[in-house]
């Protein structure tokens, strides 16, 4: 992800503007331009397949929208998710949902994956920060190439698919690599290795 030359905008006039834009999303009234890679859009298919199959065999008001904006309310922010599942019991609660994708409450949100670009320190730190707030329960970062910081996936670098689980209104962290099975309050059933997202992409 790359920032664009400043330009300050509001959250409504970038949902009004750009809301249908895969390539953008609004952090601080800054417009950031996203460039996903082909790995990254691999990974980002094959994690949103496994969870599908959860949410078939055990969660039917679950869903995985093909495209959904995260308003977050009181500030000139909107994030686009890379993958996000949604409660459809809680929708009748949103307030812009009829008329267009976009989420105001965390009670909407079962999860939120971010594969991780360049641009690494908005998942490891700002929407670390931003989705807590938001009472977004679970909060994955898969680090498919393993550029983040070493104070968040440890030294040497690797690999690492981060896991946030929020506990009151902090998430507790932690690191799943190689041969890792993936531990989720929200997917409880599922077997999945860090290595078997990584292998699909090559990346081990």
């Amino acid at each position: 992800m790359v920032q664009t030359a400043p330009q300050f905008i509001t959250v409504d006039e970038f949902i009004a503007n750009y809301g249908d834009n895969e390539s953008y999303e609004l952090i601080d009234g800054e417009l950031f331009e996203m460039e996903p890679t082909g790995f990254h859009e691999q990974v980002c298919a094959f994690t949103g397949r496994k969870l599908n199959v959860q949410i078939d065999q055990y969660n039917p008001n679950y869903f995985i929208p093909h495209r959904c904006l995260i308003k977050l309310l009181g500030t000139e922010t909107a994030f686009r998710p890379d993958l996000i599942v949604l409660d459809k019991n809680q929708l009748a609660n949103e307030p812009l949902w009829k008329q267009e994708p976009v989420i105001t409450s965390g009670n909407s949100i079962k999860l939120i994956v971010e594969i991780v670009s360049t641009n690494w320190q908005n998942d490891y730190a700002r929407k670390v920060e931003d989705y807590a707030l938001l009472g977004v329960p679970e909060y994955w970062i898969v680090d498919y190439l393993g550029v983040g910081g070493r104070e968040y996936i440890g030294k040497p670098k690797q690999p690492t698919i981060t896991i946030c689980d929020l506990i009151g209104d902090e998430y507790q962290r932690k690191l799943f690599k190689r041969q890792d099975i993936l531990v989720s309050k929200i997917f409880a059933q599922l077997q999945l290795s860090a290595n078997q997202i990584f292998e699909f992409v090559g990346k081990i």
